[in-house]
C-alpha cells in the first residue's frame, strides 16, 4: 500500500537507456561519430546498472 507512490528505479534506468541510444543514433546519422561513441558508452554503463538491478531483484 505504501509502495504505491514509490518510483521504480528500473523504469527510470530503462527510460534513460533508451534516450541515450536514441540520441546516439541521431548523432551517428548526423555524422558526429565522437558524440555517438560517447553516448553509446554512457548507454552501456546505464545498461549494466539496469542488469545489476534486475539481477538483485531476481535474487530476492
Amino acid at each position: 500500500m505504501f509502495g504505491l507512490f514509490k518510483s521504480d528505479p528500473g523504469k527510470r534506468l530503462q527510460r534513460d537507456y533508451e534516450k541515450k541510444l536514441s540520441d546516439a543514433m541521431h548523432a551517428q546519422r548526423n555524422g558526429d561519430i565522437r558524440t555517438y561513441s560517447t553516448l553509446t558508452a554512457e548507454a552501456d554503463a546505464i545498461y549494466s546498472k539496469l542488469q545489476d538491478l534486475e539481477k538483485s531483484r531476481n535474487e530476492n
